[in-house]
């Protein structure tokens, strides 16, 4: 049976319309009152995973789950060994250096060595950091990282913005963009090498409807 990696919250809706679009309806995983968090298709040919998005890549580079979908900031922050195999296009977002507004910081190179960043994506934001050689101390939280510039504790934050409204009504500004990210479907390396094509023809399927007309 194959078994899909599947991350609640935001992308698990276009995460489901993917997979459906191969033959694997799992959409008893969108019903409010499912609680299960193992969910196998109608035909039993596959089961989903219901998990964290932080998590899709673990499941899968151990095993448990041969193929998964999960943002590409949480590939680049976690470095698991997973197959990258189509670009879903859909969960658009950009990974992003912001200040309060009223700093009068405009580039990152603005920023003073050995300031405080604070961030959820610690490794990106240093590789980022790194490569200006900026000294930083950087902050890991794990929510409401806008509070640091607000509060004082840092002088900059790295996190994820798609509309950038919750900067603007925290009085916050992006000055510049680290990469853009986007849901992606993976695979476990192994699995895909021991594929017998039923994964294949999985992955194939997706691909064909996601490329832009004309592509396919």
């Amino acid at each position: 049976m194959i078994t899909v990696a599947l991350a609640k919250g935001a992308l698990l809706k276009d995460s489901v319309a993917r997979f459906a679009a191969a033959g694997l309806d799992f959409s008893a995983v969108l019903d409010k009152d499912n609680r299960q968090l193992m969910v196998p298709t109608p035909c039993g040919r596959a089961r989903a995973l219901l998990v964290r998005n932080g998590d899709v890549p673990t499941y899968v580079s151990y095993g448990q789950a041969q193929l998964g979908v999960v943002g590409y900031d949480v590939l680049k922050e976690h470095q698991l060994p997973v197959a990258q195999l189509v670009d879903l296009g859909f969960g658009g977002c950009r990974m992003s250096v912001a200040v309060k507004a009223t700093s009068g910081y405009q580039r990152a190179l603005d920023l003073p060595a050995h300031c405080r960043v604070a961030s959820k994506f610690t490794h990106c934001a240093r590789e980022y950091f790194d490569a200006l050689d900026l000294p930083v101390e950087l902050v890991h939280l794990n929510g409401s990282v806008e509070l640091g510039p607000i509060t004082g504790m840092s002088e900059a934050i790295v996190d994820l913005v798609a509309t950038g409204r919750t900067l603007r009504d925290n009085g916050l500004i992006e000055i510049e963009e680290l990469f853009r990210s986007s849901a992606r479907l993976v695979g476990h390396p192994l699995s895909m090498r021991l594929d017998d094509g039923a994964l294949s023809e999985i992955v194939t399927a997706i691909r064909t409807v996601t490329a832009p007309k004309g592509e396919a």
